[in-house]
């Protein structure tokens, strides 16, 4: 795919990726529309997301996002990053009147939703993407930064098992553009605040472990986070913190977002596949770190959960 070549007569552009946007979609996003801003001074690029966390202000033009999702005239092009378009939210109608769709995702249970579909599940992050398919001579510290910061949450510091020879070569060659990577990490992945550290001590006091411990699941009620004032943002990390408990090889962690309604996310460290699991409840994700939003009480959400992932386990010891 020459991404120029898909939009160099397009005189309107549009990109967006998905709802609740994670450092991942927001590195990727605004990697490209950098990158579009330099190389198509002359065309209206139009960016939209939901409000990010403040983290992400350290990234060049993230105020120019469009967080109102006004009323917009037709786009030659849209892009639709990070996810399928049933997940861009309000952006969606954008996307499906464009006169040319194009998808790009590294999410396994994203079948292409565009005209044009570049989805690579072997690839650590769409901002890796976003970084092979950009001409590399027009690469610059602003550009290098978002998309470093998007590849950095999504392997989780190069630490996750979607980490390659490849990964850290992009990475490599990002930093070479001089922004202070060390102060990036710190500031957007590992710093939290006060509130984040209160709600994650929350969590970890009131999870519980099943499946003979080799599982833990932590809930948040409307209540608690009315009382904390949280938002989804604040919830960042805590299924990692979960799945990162000795002898635990399943993690969930569910916030509740309506009257019974929950966002699920699931980490496994590799014997269960929770993208198969996210996927059968209407989700998706990878094979180890997906997502879905599941109806009914907390008791019915995390047993439904738990029969689909004791079902993997009993096959793995079938075979």
């Amino acid at each position: 795919m020459k991404l120029l070549e898909e939009c160099k007569q397009a005189k309107r552009i549009g990109i967006s990726g998905h709802i609740r946007p994670d450092g991942d979609c927001i590195g990727s996003c605004m990697g490209l529309y950098l990158y579009l801003k330099k190389v198509r001074p002359d065309a209206d690029i139009h960016i939209f997301l939901e409000k990010p966390a403040d983290i992400f202000s350290c990234i060049r033009g993230v105020e120019e996002i469009d967080s109102d999702y006004g009323k917009q005239e037709k786009f030659d092009v849209f892009f639709c990053l990070d996810t399928a378009s049933d997940r861009l939210g309000q952006a969606e109608e954008y996307f499906c009147t464009a006169d040319k769709k194009i998808n790009i995702d590294h999410h396994v249970s994203n079948s292409g939703c565009g005209d044009v579909n570049y989805v690579i599940p072997e690839a650590s992050s769409t901002s890796e993407l976003i970084y092979n398919l950009i001409d590399g001579e027009q690469l610059d510290e602003e550009i290098a930064k978002a998309l470093y910061i998007g590849i950095i949450h999504d392997t989780g510091v190069f630490q996750y098992s979607n980490t390659a020879p490849e990964t850290l070569r992009a990475a490599a060659h990002l930093i070479s553009f001089g922004f202070d990577f060390s102060r990036l990490i710190e500031e957007t992945f590992y710093e939290k605040t006060y509130l984040q550290t209160q709600i994650l001590g929350r969590a970890l006091l009131e999870s519980i472990r099943f499946l003979d411990g080799k599982c833990v699941v932590s809930v948040l009620d409307k209540k608690t986070m009315d009382f904390y004032e949280a938002t989804s943002q604040d919830l960042e990390g805590i299924v990692s913190q979960l799945r990162s408990i000795k002898g635990v090889e399943c993690a969930i962690f569910m916030y509740e977002t309506g009257v019974l309604e929950y966002k699920v996310s699931l980490r496994s460290g590799g014997r269960i596949n929770v993208s198969k699991i996210a996927s059968y409840f209407g989700g998706g994700g990878h094979v180890r770190a997906a997502g879905c939003t599941m109806n009914g009480t907390s008791h019915d959400v995390i047993n439904n959960l738990s029969l689909h992932i004791e079902k993997q386990f009993i096959e793995e010891q079938d075979t």
